[in-house]
């Protein structure tokens, strides 16, 4: 049978992603993308599709309200999409079939929809399926949530999440929060491997962007991009970071 699916995510990168991944599949008809949890209750109301594959993260409303408002035993099969494998275990617990790890590659995905299919088709004992993913959940993460900056003789803990990009200046980097930037002596390898590989990414050799800040990403010329940010910065993304391009879904 042909699945029809619903993609909820607030990053039209993700959804751009996971859409380009549907097309390769004639079992399945994307017949819906939402970027917000309200419009996404009212799509899987409307539409019944089913399979949904549903970000965690998302404004006013994230994925497990949305779970909530539509109701568990209403709700389609579910692939959780998630930067944080924290919420693993949240996501099984609200009945998730699978979930995806950001930044995920074409096997693991095609994995997730393989299960999906065999779900449907009633192949698949979810109860078993539940209790042998969640397993996965359990890993602790080891970068940390704060990174301490000098300023105007203070230290001043600013939460990496909201540090929307990074750039080198010799021995210090600039970390750029919104309108404010904060230097630190220290070189963007070292800081680099400080910070989560699947929020933090190098687009440049003398620059790292926080994914989420990204709005668009668009074709410059000689291979090159241009990474636009939710604050209207503008970043260039070279031609050599393959492995930014290809997570990013431009690669």
């Amino acid at each position: 049978m042909r699945l029809r699916a619903i993609v909820v995510d607030d990053e039209p990168i993700a959804r751009l992603r996971i859409r380009r991944l549907l097309d390769a599949d004639s079992d399945v008809e994307l017949i819906a993308e939402c970027g917000d949890g309200e419009t996404a209750v009212g799509a899987i109301r409307r539409e019944g599709p089913e399979l949904v594959f549903l970000d965690i993260q998302l404004p006013e409303m994230n994925g497990f309200e949305v779970v909530k408002h539509v109701g568990v035993e209403r709700m389609p099969v579910t692939i959780f999409v998630t930067a944080y494998d924290q919420y693993a275990l949240r996501a099984f617990e609200a009945h998730a079939l699978d979930y995806l790890l950001k930044p995920f590659g074409k096997a693991r995905f095609a994995d997730a929809l393989k299960r999906a299919k065999q779900y449907v088709a009633g192949h698949l004992n979810r109860e078993a399926l539940k209790q042998a993913l969640a397993t996965l959940g359990q890993v602790t993460s080891r970068y940390p949530e704060q990174i301490p900056v000098t300023q105007r003789g203070r230290v001043v803990f600013l939460n990496t999440s909201t540090i929307d990009w990074i750039d080198a200046s010799g021995n210090y980097v600039r970390l750029h929060v919104g309108n404010q930037q904060y230097e630190i002596r220290e070189t963007l390898v070292s800081i680099e491997q400080r910070l989560d590989p699947l929020a933090f990414f190098r687009i440049h050799r003398s620059t790292i962007v926080n994914v989420r800040s990204i709005k668009e990403i668009h074709p410059w010329f000689r291979g090159h991009h241009l990474v636009v940010l939710r604050n209207g910065h503008e970043l260039r993304m070279s031609r050599y970071q393959h492995e930014a391009a290809r997570r990013l879904g431009v690669g």
